[in-house]
């Protein structure tokens, strides 16, 4: 059994005080192997958005499992813009505290180290490197960092400041007191000229200084350009003697990186630097003030909001005139502007973006012109970015992310040159960008675009892999597109993409009851298994993937045979035992298991497919069902431990997840504004949303028992709708739920109040 709450001492006291960001454990999910997935997070030391993280690092470097948390030494504290294991890191390199005879391997450095003198927060970490007897802390700014050291008395104190494989540069200046340089690890999305430009600041004299080559040959020579370069500075220390060193990086220039120094930290002392990010924590976090008596649902909450606010991150920098501007990783120019990246939209379009155009439309503004300005640099829309393109997962899902933005209030950017953006994926498949070995980066646009408009689906028999997956999500992305062709005044287009979000029809195969691979004759995939993962689905089976059609869930209902049979069907996925087939992956993937352990049934809530899948009550009358999981899935499945989410969090969006749900609602339908409700788990949440009013959310009579909503009301009248609107949370008020042990089957039953769907709404 893993501790509660795996933070050093002083934790729980900080926590006492009453500051948000001390509710947070940014080691929740940190317990994580390749076999099997319990957030595959780090301890993100970062503000709010951040263009550069820290993180220690437990692991190899360069493998993409850089801190878990069950390993027992540390290599280093590194500079990490890494998303997820699985897309690995790029521009990190690390600083390492020695002292006795200089190890620079990273495995010979290592120290051993517990998670009993570990103080892990969103503005800081802090660690005791036992075998050194040296105390290591950072904390963060958006482009820059301190660090403070803490020596024993030692005639050979050292700082090592490592380039890692991937080319590097480093300069010492023992005069200036500073190391400089560059690194360019990548493992792809970048153009040819790539560099993450650095500037590390001393405030101690080098008694000696050193550089090392690609064979770990160190001498005195003051410049070394390689594969894997490094530096290390030494000292003579008293007891208790702090050396501080101020970084910060830029992918622009060498003088753009002094100046992200000067303006981020400047003279600011290591305590400064700290209570700043502290500050810039609480200062969001404070938009959601939760009272409720139970502490660890709190903490859980605030670590999740944390995880939300870390993804897409800056990628733009501040100039010389205060503007912004940004290396484009699509052209390799310095363009004005802004730009995010470290992002896979088929997870967060689900909920994260909604939260944003919710309560964000201001940075949700930033991250379209990013967009925009992406489509210009490089020809097309990212689905993953990281920092550029990438070729990972499947989808046509910036569409979703744009047209909900626009069509929930957010403007500021140029949609027209979105929308043909949107088009172009939409309409070909040919001229999209190419990696370094000369394949097309099939992530971009949309693989097999010409057969779905042909004949309405993906074929299973072309050599598309996924196609099932593909065509659901083509035709919700259709629906988002003719939604903001119709905001836009673009009748015809809205008229075509809506009957083609029609085409998850094509997929729906009567005798089965789930959606099914289709050749392109017309003829079903065979032979047909719906518990076999991947093959026509995408990390999931005809189970999870038969639920994906978020514009229409009337049509769907009455494809399976009306309200009854579609409770029944939903029911199924809780008790149809974990079987699986795995032959299409050749072995078991980690997100098989994570279904497989938690006896939920078929319920994979590890991945995102599925994740909506809950609240799909709501739309056949059965409510009361959706309450029931909703509370039943946030008990068992999360909590402010390394062990702490149910498979990968994946750039917030399993996270958000949790903070919707928490709430009481949840964003299913991309672009019309309505959140199915399900059953809020604290007893108060004071909202401050976009403009500044407040919106309340009471819950009485909750506790873990009360999980069924009896009545509601919203601003004092009563309330029976199982969803909520954007326009009605935005402008404030309170919404009072009444709870209570047992369901009452009638509240937010009625048909007519079912939320959207495009067969209800014709």
């Amino acid at each position: 059994m893993v501790p509660a709450i795996a933070q050093g001492p002083s934790h729980g006291a900080t926590a006492r005080a009453g500051a948000l960001s001390d509710l947070i454990n940014p080691l929740m999910g940190t317990d994580s192997t390749y076999e099997l997935s319990y957030g595959n997070t780090y301890p993100a030391v970062a503000v709010p958005f951040g263009m550069n993280f820290w993180t220690p690092v437990t692991g190899k470097p360069g493998s993409g499992w850089g801190y878990m948390y069950h390993d027992n030494k540390i290599n280093g504290i590194k500079q990490t813009h890494q998303p997820s294991p699985w897309m690995n890191d790029y521009a990190a390199f690390s600083l390492m505290a020695e002292t006795g005879a200089l190890k620079i391997k990273e495995d010979e450095r290592a120290s051993w180290y517990s998670h009993k003198a570990e103080e892990s927060h969103p503005y800081s970490y802090k660690v005791y490197l036992a075998d050194y007897d040296v105390t290591a802390e950072v904390a963060p700014t958006n482009r820059a960092a301190q660090f403070r050291f803490t020596f024993p008395k030692a005639d050979d104190a050292h700082i090592l400041l490592d380039g890692l494989p991937g080319g590097s540069m480093v300069t010492v200046d023992p005069q200036r007191r500073r190391i400089t340089g560059y690194v360019r690890n990548n493992h792809g999305g970048v153009p040819g000229n790539f560099r993450n430009y650095f500037v590390a600041q001393f405030d101690h004299d080098f008694a000696v200084s050193r550089t090392w080559d690609d064979n770990w040959q160190l001498t005195s020579d003051r410049t070394r350009e390689g594969g894997h370069v490094g530096a290390v500075v030494s000292f003579a220390t008293r007891a208790g003697e702090q050396v501080g060193v101020k970084v910060a990086s830029s992918f622009i220039s060498a003088e753009q990186a002094e100046r992200n120094l000067s303006t981020e930290v400047g003279s600011d002392s290591f305590d400064a630097t700290r209570a700043k990010a502290k500050q810039a924590w609480d200062r969001e976090l404070s938009r959601i003030q939760v009272t409720d008596p139970n502490l660890e649902n709190r903490r859980t909450f605030y670590s999740a909001l944390y995880r939300m606010l870390q993804f897409p991150r800056m990628f733009y920098e501040i100039d010389a005139r205060g503007q912004p501007v940004h290396y484009s990783p699509y052209d390799g120019n310095v363009h004005p502007g802004f730009m995010y990246t470290d992002n896979g939209f088929w997870d967060t379009w689900r909920a994260v973006f909604p939260w944003f155009a919710l309560m964000y439309p201001e940075r949700d503004s930033e991250i379209m012109q990013g967009l925009a300005n992406t489509y210009k640099e490089g020809g097309w829309l990212p689905e993953w970015a990281s920092p550029g393109y990438r070729d990972v997962m499947i989808g046509s899902n910036s569409t979703n992310i744009i047209a909900d933005a626009y069509l929930n209030g957010v403007r500021g950017f140029d949609v027209e040159a979105l929308y043909q953006a949107m088009v172009k994926n939409a309409t070909t498949s040919q001229g999209r960008p190419v990696d370094k070995r000369g394949n097309v980066v099939g992530a971009v646009g949309r693989e097999g675009a010409e057969h779905y408009n042909q004949l309405g689906y993906v074929p299973y028999d072309v050599g598309i892999n996924e196609n099932a997956a593909r065509t659901l999500e083509y035709a919700t992305a259709d629906f988002s597109l003719s939604r903001l062709a119709a905001a836009l005044g673009k009748t015809e287009d809205a008229r075509l993409y809506a009957t083609r979000a029609q085409n998850y029809r094509k997929l729906f195969d009567a005798q089965t009851g789930w959606m099914r691979g289709r050749n392109r004759d017309g003829s079903w995939e065979t032979p047909y298994n719906p518990y076999k993962w991947g093959d026509a689905f995408t990390e999931g089976n005809a189970l999870h993937y038969s639920w994906s059609v978020m514009q229409d869930v009337q049509g769907l209902i009455d494809l399976m045979g009306g309200d009854r049979k579609f409770v029944d069907r939903l029911d199924s996925v809780f008790t149809t035992p974990p079987i699986f087939d795995d032959s299409y992956y050749g072995q078991v993937i980690h997100e098989i298991r994570e279904m497989q352990i938690v006896n939920m049934g078929q319920y994979a809530h590890g991945n995102q497919p599925i994740q909506h899948m809950i609240y799909l009550y709501d739309w056949a009358g059965a409510p009361w069902k959706a309450q029931y999981h909703a509370r039943d899935i946030m008990r068992r499945l999360y909590a402010p431990t390394p062990d702490g989410y149910p498979g990968d969090e994946d750039n917030g969006q399993t996270s958000a997840w949790y903070v919707f749900s928490a709430l009481g609602f949840y964003p299913v339908t991309p672009t019309v504004g309505q959140y199915a409700v399900g059953s809020p788990l604290f007893r108060n949440v004071r909202l401050t949303m976009p403009g500044g009013k407040v919106l309340t959310i009471e819950a009485q009579n909750n506790g873990p028992d009360n999980v069924y909503i009896q009545s509601a009301t919203l601003n004092g009248r009563p309330y029976d709708k199982p969803w909520l609107s954007r326009e009605a949370l935005q402008a404030g008020g309170t919404l009072r739920f009444n709870m209570g042990p047992t369901p009452n089957k009638a509240w937010g039953a009625r048909k007519a109040d079912a939320p959207f769907s495009m067969s209800a709404a014709k």
